[in-house]
């Protein structure tokens, strides 16, 4: 017996054939393959490297091999009839492996009632919600709904704390323009306009007597307090000579009053020497100064059309204002969000006859319909002193703060006569000829002849701009426009830029004015807006429409590869340890398969040292005998 284990040893092809014939062949060989073909099944890849090795089986089986001399041949041809048996029975038990293959791992542990630890279990359920967590997050639009519903407009909404007190830095900046040549422009010479400005002011506004409705609006008035600026601005104490609004308001009109009237009017104006031109600073013509004509006016007119008790330009502008809103929340709808609904209890604006221009639906400047929801490339917005609703243009989208905008511009044919613009026809009066780039507004300003447009004539008629010197339009700095947000409907930056004229009329039968000819006189022009949003409005824009966008897929991508690992990587562990301890043998195969990789390594270690050594012998062996070899040379000479 020892000797044939020595056989064995030196004969590796031997080894396996040997212990077939004694009937020790290792079990370990064929719960290997059951573990690995579970797994492969599990995964549907077919096993065909069991064949393989049931063919080698039988290869070596049948094979007869002559081992350890006769003994061992007879030995093989006595065991020829069992294993041809054993070759008929290999494809029954072939069909009934790949039959129980076809189990799934998952099915096999349920059907089995394999327990799990608390600790396993708690990773799958963790890993289930996690996938759930992440799949909601990739098909349910849940950030749209987040920003509309604080986009609404509501008690302690974030849009709510924005548009009640916005907290930006609002600035008005005022440009006059002064009259250089008042003397040669009534003996016929153009006028030569200068440029005085600008004269800036901060707008501390805010909304007050806020109300909010049943039907989804909310009223309230405006407050708005203009705080001079005097590190932008020049001088507000700059002279200024411009032409005597009050007095050419009422010449102006005295044609319509007859011959008698208009000489009684000349009569008193020159008593009281009253001059075409007047001579004021800068704060005086914008925030009021006292006028005879006004006072007069601001007694004798009727309540509706009553002006101020002094003449400024911007005087209506400072403090609360009379004027109820009533705006849309979006709680119905987004597409007329932020729009106006009522004016002071008024569905229209009572100072025009036809629509469009009675009409009121514009925003008031803080919030505009979202682009993205309403796809309209028109926005509508309203100011007081424009006297109507007026639309801004989508022109393209840009960058701001690394935030996206829709840049919107002021159509050129906005203002003027109806032969460019129909809309513009209710606007005409029938006391003078329609241009293009100048608008009547006369209705909203007590009557007086006060023309809006462009400043400097940007995009008006040329003969308006032929007939005065020192106008020079230029569009990065007279035209309107506003950047906002397609997402939030909030705009980021916007500015709009309106030019006052007045259009005087000659009166010939009043003394004081007779040589000042009909003419479109510009007086001033402002700049109303915001340039900058403050850091924190800023920070949150950014958060919804930048940051969560872009975030928020990728995390739920990760959550769901995230939740899978998880779920995949314990049921894998479950099923290993499940086998091993269904199958000890298992076990013990991978701790001899460890065995041997460390035996492996030890061997080849003793192996180099053993080559090693048995050189260094030799060549000690090789010496010796070279030195005995001379040694009896020496003997024998």
């Amino acid at each position: 017996m020892c000797t044939f284990l020595y056989q064995l040893s030196n004969t590796p092809s031997a080894i396996v054939i040997g212990i077939h014939k004694m009937g020790l062949q290792k079990q370990y060989l064929r719960y290997g393959r059951t573990a690995r073909d579970r797994l492969l099944g599990w995964l549907g890849i077919s096993t065909r490297t069991e064949n393989r090795v049931d063919n080698l089986t039988q290869v070596n089986t049948s094979t007869p091999i002559i081992v350890a001399g006769r003994e061992s041949l007879n030995a093989s041809l006595n065991t020829t009839p069992t294993t041809t048996t054993n070759n008929a029975n290999q494809p029954r038990r072939s069909n009934q492996t790949s039959h129980r293959n076809r189990t799934t791992p998952l099915s096999m542990l349920i059907s089995q009632g394999a327990k799990l630890s608390n600790n396993r279990l708690a990773v799958i359920i963790i890993g289930i919600v996690t996938v759930i967590l992440g799949i909601l997050l990739t098909t349910i639009p849940w950030l749209d709904y987040f920003i509309l519903q604080n986009l609404r407009l509501w008690n302690n909404t974030l849009s709510y704390h924005y548009w009640q007190r916005p907290g930006v830095i609002r600035l008005t900046k005022v440009y006059i323009f002064n009259v250089t040549n008042p003397d040669g422009f009534l003996n016929g010479e153009k006028p030569r306009l200068q440029e005085v400005g600008p004269f800036v002011y901060r707008e501390d506004m805010q909304k007050v007597n806020v109300k909010f409705h049943d039907n989804f609006t909310v009223s309230y008035q405006h407050k708005k307090i203009l705080e001079f600026v005097p590190e932008l601005s020049i001088d507000k104490n700059t002279p200024i000579v411009t032409p005597n609004i009050p007095l050419l308001t009422l010449t102006s009109l005295s044609p319509k009053l007859g011959y008698v009237l208009s000489k009684t009017i000349s009569v008193i104006l020159t008593a009281a020497k009253f001059k075409p031109f007047i001579n004021v600073t800068a704060d005086q013509l914008v925030f009021g100064y006292d006028d005879p004509l006004v006072a007069l006016a601001h007694r004798f007119y009727p309540k509706h059309i009553r002006p101020m008790e002094r003449m400024g330009l911007l005087l209506a502008r400072n403090g609360t204002l009379t004027e109820v809103s009533t705006i849309k929340t979006g709680h119905n709808g987004m597409n007329e969000f932020g729009y106006i609904e009522r004016l002071n209890g008024l569905d229209y604006l009572p100072h025009w006859k036809q629509r469009p221009c009675t009409s009121i639906t514009g925003s008031e400047g803080s919030f505009f319909p979202p682009r993205d929801i309403t796809k309209s490339d028109i926005v509508y917005i309203y100011d007081k002193d424009l006297c109507r609703v007026i639309p801004l243009k989508y022109s393209h989208g840009i960058k701001k703060d690394g935030i996206h905008a829709d840049l919107y511009y002021l159509p050129e044919d906005s203002y003027g006569d109806s032969q460019h613009n129909l809309e513009n026809r209710c606007f005409d009066a029938r006391d003078y000829k329609p241009i293009k780039g100048l608008q009547n507004i006369s209705p909203c300003q007590y009557g007086a002849p006060v023309y809006l447009s462009n400043p400097h004539f940007y995009q008006a008629d040329t003969q308006l701009l032929e007939t005065v010197e020192g106008l020079k339009p230029r569009k990065e700095r007279h035209q309107t426009y506003f950047k906002i947000q397609p997402k939030l409907g909030v705009p980021l930056e916007g500015q709009v830029r309106i030019q006052l004229n007045l259009r005087v009329t000659q009166a010939k039968d009043v003394f004081a004015v007779r040589n000042f000819r009909t003419f479109n006189f510009p007086i001033m022009w402002l700049e109303e807006g915001v340039s900058e949003l403050t850091p924190v409005i800023r920070r949150w824009i950014y958060l919804a429409t930048v940051f969560a966008p872009t975030i928020i897929p990728i995390t739920s991508y990760l959550m769901i590869l995230g939740g899978a690992f998880a779920i995949m990587y314990t049921f894998v562990r479950v099923y290993q340890n499940y086998v091993f301890a269904r199958d000890p043998t298992l076990e013990i195969l991978e701790m001899g398969r460890r065995s041997l990789r460390r035996g492996s390594g030890f061997i080849a270690q003793q192996q180099h040292k053993l080559m090693h050594r048995d050189s260094y012998i030799l060549l000690k062996t090789g010496s010796n005998v070279l030195i005995n070899d001379d040694a009896d040379q020496d003997d024998s000479s």
